[in-house]
């Protein structure tokens, strides 16, 4: 049996504009972050993720006024993070336009916000976004504020608590794969996979087709791509090809 599997772009934001960085550092400015979601809409994404990159780092977030205009020609499923702090802002993101909010740094360091975000809104809408370091070959652990700041939180303990407090969703992000064109880290997500039932989107590190084919086998439910679609090195009707010819099935626990 196979499972559906889903291509997302991920649209990264400082200020007005899309950026794409190497390691979550040393960003460039890619364009109008409405004019690049349109475009992958169009192509056929599955979904789209918004994440306002410095956001927790400022205490504020620019991305309201740029989900309202994306709500209007985008008509996919909408995830938005980035200083997100309390149920205050989850209702103002999602009267904008959003599906759903992914949250990492206040939820790391209040982890009960998960529960009140899952307990009002649904665990559907409620993504826990993971910025995750390796340590070893078999570790790796949970950073906060754009990937800046280490909390010393095992990323396995970590996906198992948030689980319980109600997540429905896990965004994966390698900051050592990020913007790297090397692949995901699959080791990474197979020590998340094995843990949980919920949903794992992977990201960070997609340079090539044979990547897709990784992380469906190693679990991924969907993959986040951003750097191969913003420099037109790849598109949407490609990573679907990809993934309808891979064949996976249903994982059980």
């Amino acid at each position: 049996m196979q499972r559906p599997f889903r291509i997302i772009a991920r649209l990264d934001v400082k200020g007005p504009n899309l950026i794409k960085g190497v390691h979550l550092e040393g960003l460039r400015v890619i364009g109008a972050p409405q004019v690049y979601a349109k475009r992958y809409y169009e192509q056929g994404a599955d979904e789209l993720i918004y994440m306002d990159i410095v956001a927790s780092l400022y205490g504020r977030s620019n991305l309201l006024e740029i989900v309202k205009q994306t709500a209007h020609d985008v008509f996919v499923p909408l995830t938005v993070g980035g200083g997100i702090r309390c149920l205050d802002d989850v209702t103002a993101l999602l009267r904008a336009g959003a599906d759903k909010v992914a949250i990492n740094t206040a939820a790391v360091h209040r982890p009960k916000l998960i529960e009140e975000v899952a307990r009002k809104f649904g665990s559907q809408c409620m993504v826990l976004s993971i910025e995750a370091k390796r340590r070893s070959d078999e570790s790796w652990e949970v950073y906060t504020d754009c990937g800046r700041e280490r909390s010393g939180i095992s990323v396995i303990e970590w996906v198992q608590e948030a689980v319980e407090l109600g997540v429905g969703e896990i965004l994966l992000t390698s900051i050592d794969q990020e913007g790297t064109r090397k692949g995901f880290d699959l080791r990474l997500l197979e020590a998340v996979h094995a843990v949980t039932k919920v949903p794992v989107i992977i990201s960070g590190g997609y340079g090539q087709s044979d990547h897709i084919i990784g992380a469906i086998e190693a679990g991924a439910d969907a993959v986040a791509v951003a750097d191969a679609l913003h420099y037109n090195r790849t598109d949407m009707q490609t990573l679907h090809h990809i993934a309808q010819t891979t064949t996976v099935t249903v994982r059980t626990l």
